[in-house]
């Protein structure tokens, strides 16, 4: 089973090939897009260990040659140091505006390398090879590039559409438990802000689907990609719509300053919390019911996902702490912090609106220990 899912960018249209095996048709896609015969990939040690002489080897059938630059697994990866350290190896292998680079691993690659790409000779063809659920979902598609900055996460970074996505779901499969649900935070978080059939199928399925159940996978992986599709034709460079793409990150962005960034909180679990606390604090402003929040509540700890803010292990800044970090986020505007908020499980909308007593409250409770 397979499925393809087009983004209708004028001048910059590409699909999103989404499936088992889709992997190996990487070296004929790539073959098919021209410049030189040498392909430039990069990724992550972890992902080179497991997967990278599959690429390679599809490459290698269609007539292609490559080298690639293993970067260090992790967060900490997307920044300054190793961006340098991927631009120049880039050069060094004579990348010319023609060819093309390949992100090959989960969103954090995905990000350091498209940014990359967007720098180098004033902008080269990428192609993603998302290898995380949550690159496949969510970082891959739409252009966004970046790296962290100490002040706060991905403030540095380049709209960069890749000319190609290959999600091969098949490799899906060598995730940590862990992680695969970190990136499921993405998946639900599609259902929450704008396709509540999506969010009851999922509320059956979801066991399924981390199971392993392949369909499942598919059918998540491209309804997922679809909406993002869908809003990122509307608004490529988030001057509206795509807001609608952070619900919970308001809240996620500051819980993973607060850490460090570090594996105390992986992206897709403080989505999952910032949705949670995106919800309460709906209910709490008379937006949605008070069921609402529940349900979503009841569906992430029935995953076997962080829900809580007291989920995450170890110290934390104070409300007025993490209300601060907030203030970082790349969201702000003219000083005010935009929140998603929802009107109900698939109603999410944007607003500057937010009463900063609502979200100290939504808080400093989520901080009590109970």
């Amino acid at each position: 089973m397979t499925a393809t899912v087009h983004v209708d960018l004028p001048g910059r249209a590409y699909d999103i090939e989404i499936g088992p095996g889709v992997l190996d048709q990487a070296g004929r896609r790539i073959a098919g897009m021209g410049g030189r015969r040498h392909v430039c990939i990069l990724t992550d040690a972890n992902v080179a260990g497991l997967h990278l002489a599959q690429l390679q080897a599809a490459l290698s059938e269609a007539g292609l040659t490559s080298e690639a630059l293993a970067l260090p697994p992790g967060e900490a990866t997307k920044c300054w140091a190793q961006l340098e350290r991927s631009v120049e190896w880039l050069l060094s292998q004579k990348v010319e505006r023609g060819d093309i680079v390949v992100a090959f691993g989960g969103g954090v690659i995905g990000d350091l390398a498209g940014f990359a790409a967007a720098i180098l000779r004033r902008g080269v063809r990428f192609v993603q090879i998302p290898t995380s659920l949550l690159a496949q979902v969510d970082s891959s598609v739409g252009g966004k590039t970046g790296i962290n900055s100490p002040a706060g996460k991905n403030l540095i970074g380049a709209f960069h559409q890749p000319s190609l996505v290959l999600a091969d779901t098949a490799l899906l499969g060598t995730l940590t438990p862990r992680d695969f649900l970190a990136g499921y935070g993405e998946v639900v978080k599609y259902g929450l802000l704008g396709d509540a059939a999506f969010f009851d199928w999922l509320e059956g399925e979801g066991p399924a689907l981390a199971a392993g159940d392949m369909d499942a996978r598919v059918r998540a992986v491209t309804r997922s990609c679809q909406m993002k599709a869908d809003i990122v034709q509307r608004d490529e460079t988030e001057q509206g719509d795509r807001a609608l793409l952070n619900l919970g990150h308001t809240f996620c962005h500051a819980l993973e300053a607060a850490t460090g960034y570090s594996d105390r909180l992986l992206h897709g679990e403080g989505v999952a919390i910032g949705c949670a606390l995106a919800f309460e604090l709906s209910a709490r402003l008379g937006l949605c019911s008070q069921e609402d929040p529940s349900r979503v509540r009841a569906h992430l700890r029935d995953m076997g996902m962080k829900v809580d803010i007291r989920d995450i292990p170890g110290d934390l800044p104070d409300a007025a702490g993490l209300l601060e970090l907030m203030g970082q986020d790349k969201k702000v505007l003219d000083g005010k912090l935009r929140f998603i908020l929802a009107q109900g499980i698939g109603a999410a909308f944007i607003t500057s609106d937010v009463p900063r007593d609502a979200v100290l409250g939504v808080l400093e409770d989520a901080l009590r220990v109970v």
